[in-house]
């Protein structure tokens, strides 16, 4: 289905006609009318329905009284961090499920936005507040492209604009494989939102099946992999799916992907004290990234409300990331942004989210 025809599809569904077509007949509306809807929409970033003048007057009241919205989600609370970068929403959705993403405004002109794919998550790992809180649903594709609509028109009032998405909000994306995938064309459309692939960021826990999956889509859009362990047992005490998909099958896959795409792969790695920051790690770690196309990102862990574990001292993360980059690792600390919001890696978790059942 062409990107406009979804959108215009999962907008006409919500309002509660049977799809596009039906919308469009009801309506008489013809094929332009509905580009001027979705580029008012997408592209102009429309506040709402009176804002989209090219259209008739009649038409934007029929909309409106049939609750037909440029929005999929509505904000609850929008919170700012004391760093000035950092701000977090809260969005319920139609059925009351609610989901957070996160915008950071980077010194500079970059400008970050980290979306959630799904209302909870079902991998439960055991640092992520989200994967302690537990799955609800998956989000449709406007669901996930709305939240970046969201702060795209937030930004664009002190004249910024969105430079970067990261699907490393809320729930795994590859278990919500075509969802995501269309969010990605309504961000990257150029009659739309107009985001490079380059400028978009997948992370993923590790789903083999979907890595190989996404190495024959074709896309430039950014590969990232939660490894968080160098080992079966370290990995599989912290993260679940490792019992599924162990480290030398995802590995594997990660070379295939490299081989296909000539694209190079980002693994996040949390620093959980005592757990998984000590010299030994790091040189097993380095012997499993060396001489790759593969980049770590070493995340200082941010606390959680379920979580028994402690951060990784300053001095033990530099000394983790020497022992890398002496073995020819590409490595990067993470700066963290909104930990006094809960907006940082690992801590987003709507407030009506229910908790997971202790095993």
């Amino acid at each position: 289905m062409p990107i406009q025809e979804l959108w215009i599809d999962q907008k006409a569904r919500a309002a509660g006609y049977a799809g596009a077509a039906a919308f469009a007949e009801a309506h008489a509306l013809k094929p332009y009318r509905l580009r001027q809807l979705y580029r008012a929409a997408t592209k102009e970033l429309a506040e709402g329905l009176d804002s989209i003048t090219v259209l008739p007057i009649e038409l934007r009241a029929a909309l409106a009284s049939e609750d037909f919205r440029l929005e999929s989600l509505e904000p609850v609370t929008v919170q700012r961090s004391n760093d000035g970068q950092t701000t977090k929403g809260l969005f319920r959705l139609h059925d009351g499920n609610e989901v957070e993403a996160v915008c950071m405004e980077h010194f500079g002109d970059r400008t970050t936005v980290c979306i959630s794919s799904q209302a909870g998550c079902a991998f439960k790992c055991g640092f992520c507040s989200t994967g302690q809180a537990g799955f609800t649903r998956n989000l449709a594709a406007v669901e996930i492209f709305d939240q970046a609509r969201f702060f795209a028109r937030e930004v664009k009032k002190k004249n910024k604009r969105i430079t970067n998405i990261v699907f490393m909000g809320m729930g795994e994306p590859f278990h919500n494989y075509a969802a995501v995938l269309d969010a990605v064309r309504l961000l990257n459309d150029p009659h739309g939102f107009g985001l490079g692939h380059r400028h978009i960021t997948i992370s993923t826990v590790g789903l083999v099946p979907e890595i190989d999956r996404f190495s024959d889509e074709g896309l430039q859009v950014n590969l990232a992999i939660s490894l968080h362990a160098p080992t079966d047992r370290q990995r599989s005490a912290l993260m679940p799916v490792n019992r599924r998909y162990p480290i030398a099958e995802l590995l594997a896959a990660c070379a295939r992907y490299v081989q296909k795409t000539r694209r190079k792969i980002f693994f996040e790695y949390v620093l959980l004290a005592g757990v998984n920051d000590d010299d030994e790690t790091a040189r097993t770690l380095a012997r499993l990234m060396r001489g790759h196309l593969y980049h770590v990102n070493l995340i200082p862990y941010n606390a959680t409300p379920d979580a028994a574990f402690g951060g990784t001292a300053e001095p033990r993360i530099r000394a983790f990331q020497k022992i890398l980059d002496e073995a020819g690792v590409p490595t990067t600390v993470r700066v963290p942004m909104g930990r006094d919001i809960a907006a940082a890696c690992g801590q987003l978790r709507a407030e009506t989210q229910p908790r997971a059942k202790a095993s």
